[in-house]
């Protein structure tokens, strides 16, 4: 079977608001509530598990009370490998028989059930990634210029994921992005993931990193590329207006 993670520890704080991140609304709703509808939707995990702050836990349960769900809090936001590694405990403690993780965000609303069921049931590799590619980063694509970058080979095939921070020149003129659906074999994910480190100019732990762990053991990296508009995510008001604006 196949669990799925969603990220939600973030604070609202370049959305100018006191609410998690994930609560700011999106055309009256909690912007979180549009994701968890195409998680029911497309039945493939009817309890997955949310990472919370301590701050924030409280209120998103509020929130999210008619839809099952499992808490994980993750009491130091380390970063996004970090807040996966603190759901382990959860799953070990799972009597069924875990396949597969899947990974999604709380701040990206537009993901459709359609795109998480065919995730979740791709038979591939160790670990496969949904990223979206675009003709530029103009006009409302602006939203997708500091995600980070997909980074290829000569023969195509993916060997990390780039940190807008942390990219280079060459690399920021990219126009394949990361939103951050992230598809682990558990077994592997749990193996590897205490490898990552935080030697980037965040400090934080990047779930992101896996991907050059796969690539340098040799592991293929899947790949299935969704289109913009379902990859939006939210992170500022002006991106809050823009995704207003295509909803």
């Amino acid at each position: 079977m196949t669990r799925i993670i969603i990220l939600a520890a973030g604070k609202g704080t370049r959305m100018n608001s006191e609410l998690p991140k994930v609560l700011v609304s999106l055309k009256g709703r909690p912007m979180i509530q549009y994701l968890m509808d195409a998680v029911k939707a497309a039945g493939v995990d009817p309890r997955p598990i949310l990472i919370v702050s301590p701050s924030n836990q409280e209120i998103i349960q509020t929130a999210l009370k008619d839809y099952e769900t499992e808490y994980v809090v993750q009491a130091e936001q380390l970063g996004t490998g970090h807040a996966v590694a603190c759901a382990r405990a959860v799953l070990d403690r799972d009597d069924r028989k875990i396949d597969n993780i899947v990974v999604l965000y709380g701040d990206h609303p537009f993901l459709t059930s359609e795109s998480i069921k065919k995730f979740a049931s791709i038979n591939s590799e160790v670990l496969t990634i949904m990223p979206t590619s675009l003709p530029d980063f103009e006009g409302w694509r602006q939203n997708f210029y500091h995600w980070g970058r997909m980074v290829r080979g000569l023969d195509g095939k993916i060997e990390k994921i780039v940190e807008f921070k942390d990219a280079s020149v060459e690399e920021k003129l990219i126009t394949e992005v990361n939103p951050g659906f992230m598809r682990f074999n558990k077994d592997w994910l749990f193996k590897n993931i205490d490898d990552l480190t935080n030697e980037n100019k965040s400090k934080e732990y990047y779930l992101t990193d896996m991907v050059k762990v796969a690539f340098e053991s040799g592991q293929p990296v899947g790949a299935i590329n969704i289109g913009p508009h379902e990859a939006i995510g939210i992170n500022s008001l002006e991106e809050l207006t823009i995704a207003e604006s295509l909803i």
